[in-house]
């Protein structure tokens, strides 16, 4: 497996944490088409108009970084994979003016993500209801989507909003620093009981405070996988700020 992780012309190398550990996320976290919807966000693409090559190059970057980290995809990360690459090497081939003109490539694209999209929002709509007969519903008094503190709003964080988190986080490393899990090194299930311990004092933290500013990129990785893990098992849910950006972590 290639451990280097590109974005944006930089650089990180990431190895594998120490024993094997694998985070599963299926049935938990997103799936691929919600990847390339917070690929087409991030970039504030035109989903009519998607430059197929950068977003191709982008998703596989995420799939790099995450299968690095030992985190079990599902089959259909992969599948999307090769329908972007074979996509890419479409929009690639030259155009001769004599050939008849043909509908655009990126439709096999566009059309699933916008059925896709639509369904997700009258999804979350449902969501927020509860079901009290066959064709009778009233809206909860508070949803899962959002959460109040104080004043402030804050929305529900998902699994590639956690990954740009980290991105940022691990960029402050030093590039010349190795990978170097030793015997010494805490392990993610023992990382988990720490961030417990200071989730019971503290009640929430940010992001950022999980991370120490000396942590090492073994250091940080393994308190990745442990935040995804404690996720997995709804000791905590993530928010972030609706105005700062500021990502925040609630124990249950």
């Amino acid at each position: 497996m290639n451990e280097l992780f590109q974005d944006t012309g930089s650089e990180q190398r990431v190895g594998p944490p120490p024993e094997s550990y694998k985070v599963q996320l299926e049935g938990v976290f997103e799936g691929p088409m919600d990847l390339l919807v917070h690929l087409i966000r991030k970039n504030e693409m035109d989903i009519y108009d998607i430059p197929v090559a950068l977003i191709t190059d982008q998703y596989l970057a995420y799939l790099e970084l995450m299968q690095a980290m030992s985190v079990d995809l599902a089959g259909d990360f992969l599948v999307m994979a090769a329908t972007l690459t074979q996509l890419k090497s479409k929009m690639l081939l030259p155009i001769h003016e004599d050939e008849p003109e043909e509908e655009d490539p990126r439709s096999a694209l566009t059309r699933p993500l916008l059925e896709y999209m639509q369904m997700k929002s009258a999804a979350e709509l449902l969501a927020e209801r509860n079901l009290l007969g066959h064709d009778i519903f009233t809206r909860k008094p508070d949803t899962e989507d959002y959460l109040a503190v104080g004043e402030e709003e804050m929305i529900k964080v998902g699994l590639f909003e956690l990954i740009d988190a980290f991105q940022r986080i691990i960029a402050n490393v030093s590039p010349e620093e190795k990978m170097a899990f030793t015997a010494d090194s805490i392990s993610v299930k023992d990382r988990i009981t720490e961030i417990v311990d200071v989730l019971e004092a503290k009640g929430s933290v940010t992001f950022t405070e999980l991370f120490e500013s000396a942590a090492t990129k073994s250091d940080i990785i393994v308190t990745f996988l442990a935040i995804l893990e404690m996720v997995k098992l709804c000791l905590i849910r993530v928010a972030q700020h609706v105005q700062t950006g500021i990502i925040r972590l609630f124990y249950q």
